[in-house]
């Protein structure tokens, strides 16, 4: 087995646990982001007939932005790690 298979290998189960981790930090700077942009608890469903297309686009936004600036943090944490411990990148 190649050392770049081994570490393909060795970052799937550290990519699955932290596609988990990465989902439950966002979740919470989202949440903390929409009470600070929002001024309210909850963000807006797409669906709410009583608030505007602006807050309910405002709010996918925000929340897709911080979603994936967190998976690309964690993903890329993930693979330095992995490589610190086989020597090759898992990409």
């Amino acid at each position: 087995m190649t050392r770049m298979k081994a570490s393909k290998i060795a970052y799937k189960p550290v990519g699955l646990a932290l596609g988990a981790v990465s989902g439950m930090i966002a979740g919470a700077l989202f949440k903390q982001a929409w009470k600070m942009v929002g001024h309210e608890e909850d963000a807006p469903d797409a669906t709410d007939e009583e608030r505007t297309w602006g807050e309910v686009l405002l709010a996918a936004t925000l929340q897709g932005a911080i979603f994936a600036g967190v998976k690309a943090a964690v993903d890329r944490t993930g693979a330095t790690a992995i490589r610190g411990l086989t020597g090759t990148w898992p990409g």
